[in-house]
């Protein structure tokens, strides 16, 4: 192959959609650029978990953005979190621009849509093994994503709780609801609401939630 593309000769490789069609695609496009390749396949991200609770010597995961349990960035963050030394590949229908940001941001070794031809998923899946990160060519990666990874950067400093206070913000809950919807006290709520504004450096909840969006944030479950 002479197209500047280093073919690094993965061992094994881990599939993650819930759509069979998806995995039989994908499996064929690994198939036959790495034959040597052992290749497994999950259809959750609990699956997903499982599998490499188990094992966890893959040279490469590749994740649906959409898959039950892995919406936005909620499960790239539990996989990073995880399994921190391991490439995490995000794949989509879309390649919206706000979605690619977010998940590089928050670690993804690269976002591969699912529209690419299969010799262009190819490419990008030699271009994470060689050690570099994928994004699609018509992606622009300039002060945007700078401001992505500092929005990040902010939110990775909230506890888990506040976590889920924030996303409570961003679907516009007020104080009682949270209160009620997390079973703690008013004064309790307003203390997290207070230091997830600090810790992102705004002075309102609507900024807090324009913050949010701006990275596709999506929160731990309450009861989790």
């Amino acid at each position: 192959m002479d197209d500047g593309v280093t073919n690094v000769e993965p061992d094994r490789i881990l599939i993650a959609d819930d759509h069979p069609l998806v995995r039989d695609g994908l499996r064929t496009v690994i198939a036959v650029r790495f034959a040597r390749a052992q290749i497994v396949e999950a259809g959750s991200l609990e699956e997903t978990i499982a599998l490499l609770d188990a094992d966890c010597d893959y040279d490469l995961v590749l994740v649906d953005v959409n898959m039950p349990g892995t919406g936005g960035t909620a499960g790239l963050e539990r996989l990073r979190r995880r399994f921190p030394a391991l490439p995490v590949v995000m794949i989509s229908a879309g390649a919206d621009r706000t979605l690619v940001s977010a998940v590089l941001a928050a670690g993804a070794a690269g976002f591969i849509p699912k529209s690419l031809r299969r010799e262009g998923i190819a490419d990008a899946l030699s271009t994470v093994l060689a050690g570099e990160i994928y994004v699609p060519d018509d992606f622009d990666q300039s002060s945007e994503s700078e401001e992505i990874r500092g929005i990040w950067a902010r939110v990775e400093q909230l506890s888990p709780q506040q976590r889920v206070v924030l996303g409570q913000i961003v679907a516009g809950k007020l104080n009682k609801q949270i209160a009620y919807e997390l079973n703690i006290s008013m004064t309790t709520v307003k203390a997290h609401v207070s230091a997830v504004l600090g810790k992102l450096g705004v002075v309102s909840r609507t900024q807090a939630a324009v913050a949010a969006g701006k990275i596709g944030f999506l929160p731990p479950a309450p009861n989790g």
